[in-house]
């Protein structure tokens, strides 16, 4: 008896034991593959690419070796995270490799740069006279590249074409940061070195730089002087429908598209009735253009922000809505956008830092009425709360106290989707106090909307840049250049693909979520509030498995209908 209780014990130990390794795996694999990430720093480079599908191979060894039937709910999460999590890095991977090959037409000396950075990374002895002879002969592989892309008989503007020069331009930038790292480890330190190499290092440098400019301006379309011309990268539908499968979002992207085109639906209507309200009829542009006008002077928007922020603290904490650690409201500051970053960000960018955009006496008398017109208080008001607590700012102070290996697991439908969902709570909860309140709050809520539509569509093939601006400007009711902003930002910048659907589809699922656990009285608000930012960053269906207890099977796939 006494030799069957201790077995008995022994095995709830190992089961415990095992149950809570996959954090402690799931912090290792992060650090190993961020030390592998520095190692292995130059994008696009062959020798990253095979040494990280090698890590990522054998990582997936390790994670099907794991014993799953020993695993407790939190476990099997993790364990759903990094084969997943795995799977996509592959994916990504195999990207990098076709994305690297349609550029090496403009950029056929990169993996010379490449290589000689892994030489310096491998310790080996550096030979002078023989770096000089390949900086010379590299710079004449650049200058040649130059010329081809310079004569007419090389000038492919085709939009295919264009896409694969704006990110070569970009890749380009980052091989002469590349170039001048490699250069600067031994300048100075080794004088044979410098001696060889400082004028063909220069001459390389030069013509790199001769070089983007050209692939700019005759490839790209970028005029001196101008902002970058909005392109974009679309992946097309198949690759849509792979990145909602590793995002787990069990619907394709026309699916997606008729619940934007509903909810944008129910936003018009709701607009018509608060310009109603408001005295004028059924004209809702009428409405978002009294409201533009009510911005606060110069130099008193810092004061409004702290206003909004406290007021919304007070609507959830009064509410018993959710927990609000006192610290989480110490902590938070603010700090104020350039004019440069207005022209990317023409609105509040948020977190611990919530970063004010408003005019400045830098700016243009339109660039600032512009600024006035786009953060005014009704607007803020439905932003404040969006960037700070209940949102993006309580959600990061979360991260870093619970769960915070799942952190490597980030995706925008719980960061972005959990704070869109509070302005539909809030809204629920009666947070807009007057017509003027609703318009702003709806025209945060139908540009969401929107841009599930501009981004899915775009990705698809079936909508221009231009389109997408005239659809923030006439459906949304955005001042022209901050809805230029808004899709340079989507498509020109470092955002995936599916960020911009995952505000309104994240935060669907939330709402969905929430109906289903508190409003069958299973869970409390604030309890149901509390364990989705206690349990980590994770896809919201695995939130739902993570509150429902659900102890899910190796072979679970996400097919949770939330709509």
């Amino acid at each position: 008896m006494r030799l069957f209780l201790c077995s008995l014990l022994f095995a709830l130990c190992s089961f415990r034991a095992n149950a809570q390794t996959l954090r402690d795996t799931v912090e290792r694999y992060t650090a190993d593959r961020d030390a592998l990430g520095r190692r292995y720093a130059v994008a696009y480079s062959p020798a990253r690419r095979d040494r990280m599908r090698v890590f990522y191979r054998d990582w997936q060894k390790r994670v099907d070796a794991i014993s799953y039937d020993r695993l407790d709910v939190e476990g099997r999460i993790d364990w759903h995270l990094l084969e997943n999590g795995l799977r996509r890095e592959l994916a990504l991977l195999d990207q990098d490799g076709r994305r690297a090959g349609e550029m090496a037409r403009l950029l056929p000396f990169a993996d010379t740069i490449s290589a000689l950075m892994e030489a310096r990374r491998r310790m080996e002895t550096v030979k002078p006279r023989e770096t000089a002879t390949t900086l010379a002969a590299l710079t004449r592989s650049v200058d040649s590249a130059r010329a081809r892309v310079e004569s007419p008989a090389g000038r492919d503007t085709s939009r295919a074409a264009r896409i694969v020069a704006l990110r070569a331009a970009a890749q380009l930038g980052r091989l002469r940061s590349t170039l001048d790292d490699w250069f600067s480890f031994y300048r100075g330190y080794d004088p044979a070195f410098t001696w060889w190499n400082l004028d063909p290092w220069r001459r390389t440098d030069s013509a790199l730089v001769r070089y983007e400019k050209s692939i700019r301006r005759d490839l790209v379309g970028q005029k001196e002087g101008e902002d970058e011309p909005i392109i974009g990268d679309p992946i097309g539908t198949e690759a849509l429908r792979a990145e909602l499968a590793f995002e787990m979002i069990p619907y394709g992207p026309e699916e997606l598209l008729r619940i934007a085109e509903r909810e944008f639906a129910w936003c018009e209507t709701e607009m018509r009735r608060a310009a109603h309200d408001m005295g004028l009829g059924d004209d809702w542009k009428a409405a978002v253009e009294r409201v533009k006008n009510t911005y606060v002077e110069p130099g008193k928007q810092t004061d409004l922000v702290r206003d909004l922020a406290r007021e919304a603290e007070e609507f959830v904490e009064s509410r018993n809505l959710l927990t609000v650690p006192p610290l989480a409201k110490e902590v938070w500051r603010m700090e104020m956008l350039s004019p440069a970053q207005q022209k990317v960000s023409p609105f509040f960018l948020g977190g611990e830092v919530m970063q004010v955009s408003y005019p400045t006496d830098e700016m243009t008398a339109e660039d600032k009425l512009m600024s006035l017109r786009g953060n005014n208080p009704h607007f803020s008001r439905a932003t404040v709360h969006h960037e700070l607590i209940p949102g993006h700012h309580l959600q990061g102070f979360m991260i870093d106290r619970y769960m915070p290996h799942r952190r490597e697991f980030g995706t925008p439908f719980w960061m972005e989707g959990w704070a869109l969902y509070w302005e539909m709570r809030l809204w629920e909860l009666g947070f807009p106090r007057s017509p003027e309140d609703r318009v702003g709050m709806l025209f945060w809520r139908s540009h969401r909307a929107a841009r599930i539509i501009f981004s899915l569509r775009f990705h698809m093939g079936t909508m221009t840049p231009e389109e997408a601006i005239d659809l923030l400007v006439n459906r949304v009711g955005h001042e022209r250049a901050n809805a230029t902003a808004e899709v340079r930002r989507s498509f020109n910048g470092s955002y995936p693909p599916l960020y911009q659907i995952a505000y309104m589809i994240g935060g669907l699922q939330f709402r969905a979520l929430q109906r289903e656990l508190v409003g069958t009285g299973k869970m409390t608000e604030r309890a149901f509030h509390d364990g989705v930012l206690q349990g980590g960053i994770m896809p919201v269906e695995l939130v739902r498995a993570r509150l429902m207890g659900t102890r899910l099977a190796r072979d679970w796939k996400p097919a949770w209908a939330f709509q």
